[in-house]
């Protein structure tokens, strides 16, 4: 028996991850998971998962649970997270948190040599340089359950690092694949949100129709695959049928396909290496399908590619920057403070004012997402 923790849980993800597990209680159990504000939710999940150790993002969120649930053990706070990541029985965290919020607890998890199933990229997008020799030095498993990295890493099964040639990253486009640049300026945050493919939560929704997610996920495969940003391409297939692909030195191009199906990645990340039967699941028939397109991205469009790339390349704190400066502009726009456009014009924008921090601490990092974010708060408030 597995048992499992779970951060993030009345997320996307998270809610995904609990219904995956339900259906394998004999070999996983969920021992601990981790919220944010969203307690009705959290409450809904309690009714489905009999889990002692519950943290909360607030501490009049814990007090008053703890007062209607004697029965079990709450936190709050990231010290909260990082206690439902480290519990002593916890085998594997699921990673599921939305943005940076998600690095400490990842990183205390694998100090205590926990296995992680990463769904949050932010981690290795902005710590990538802590992240990965932690994994070494404690000898856990990292485990992707981006739909995209997934698809890579079963890609790579059986094959060696240098064999690979370079990495194709699908991309669906977002919601505003087929907008023109004079339409671009007056989206708004609820067509931003109608995403043709996938549900996910508000703030990644929006990051796909900006490609800042991909451009977060461009840098996480680097982490992830040890492959640097010239082997690295991204490719809009609309269909979301092909996930992502590894091209191989002997022109053999070796792709994982499949519906768009959020639990099948992380009921990978869970049973690997072994597969099995995914529930209630749309097996994908290509003859239904008829054919698939890809196209190049268009940078001038969407330039959060050319600014995670650039991000990328320059490392150290930049990553962090585009990352912090990132959040605070998406949760703007989605407030209708701020316009589609101006989403880019403020990361960049941080970006040319950062004198860049070549090899940062966690410390470091803490400070610089702070900055990235008040940067961004001071530039749209003047």
């Amino acid at each position: 028996m597995k048992k499992v923790a779970i951060l993030g849980v009345t997320g996307s993800i998270g809610l995904q991850s609990v219904d995956v597990i339900l259906h394998h209680s004999d070999d996983f159990e969920i021992t601990g998971i981790a919220a944010g504000h969203n307690i009705a939710k959290l409450e809904e999940v309690m009714q489905s998962v009999d889990c002692q150790y519950i943290a909360v993002a607030e501490k009049a969120d814990r007090d008053a649970l703890a007062q209607k649930y004697p029965d079990k053990t709450f936190y709050a706070g990231t010290d909260g997270m990082i206690a439902i990541a480290t519990l002593d029985d916890v085998d594997i965290v699921i990673g599921a948190v939305v943005g940076f919020a998600g690095l400490k607890p990842t990183v205390e998890a694998i100090k205590k040599g926990k296995d992680i199933a990463l769904a949050n990229k932010e981690t290795l997008v902005t710590a990538g340089h802590i992240i990965m020799p932690l994994v070494k030095e404690y000898g856990v498993k990292l485990l992707p359950v981006d739909s995209e990295h997934s698809a890579i890493f079963q890609s790579l099964q059986g094959a060696h690092h240098d064999e690979i040639d370079h990495l194709i990253i699908t991309c669906s486009g977002g919601a505003f694949r087929n907008k023109t640049l004079e339409e671009l300026d007056t989206v708004s945050a609820a067509e931003a949100l109608k995403h043709p493919n996938w549900t996910m939560g508000p703030k990644i929704t929006i990051d796909c129709a900006t490609l800042f997610n991909k451009g977060l996920e461009v840098m996480e495969a680097h982490w992830l695959f040890d492959v640097d940003y010239d082997h690295i391409e991204v490719v809009i297939h609309p269909e979301s049928v092909i996930h992502s692909l590894v091209a191989y030195k002997d022109t053999a191009v070796i792709c994982q396909m499949g519906t768009p199906d959020m639990r099948l990645p992380i009921q990978y990340a869970l049973t690997y290496p072994d597969r099995d039967v995914l529930f209630d699941a749309k097996t994908l028939s290509l003859t239904d399908i008829g054919s698939l397109h890809f196209y190049k991205p268009d940078l001038e469009r969407f330039p959060a590619l050319a600014l995670a790339y650039e991000a990328g390349r320059t490392g150290g704190s930049m990553p962090c920057v585009l990352n912090g400066a990132n959040e605070q502009a998406n949760a703007y726009f989605r407030e209708g403070i701020i316009g589609f456009k101006d989403i880019y014009d403020n990361v960049k924008a941080a970006m040319e004012a950062h004198d860049v921090i070549e090899n940062p601490t966690l410390e470091q990092l803490y400070d610089i997402d702070a900055w990235s974010r008040q940067f961004v708060a001071e530039r749209v408030k003047h």
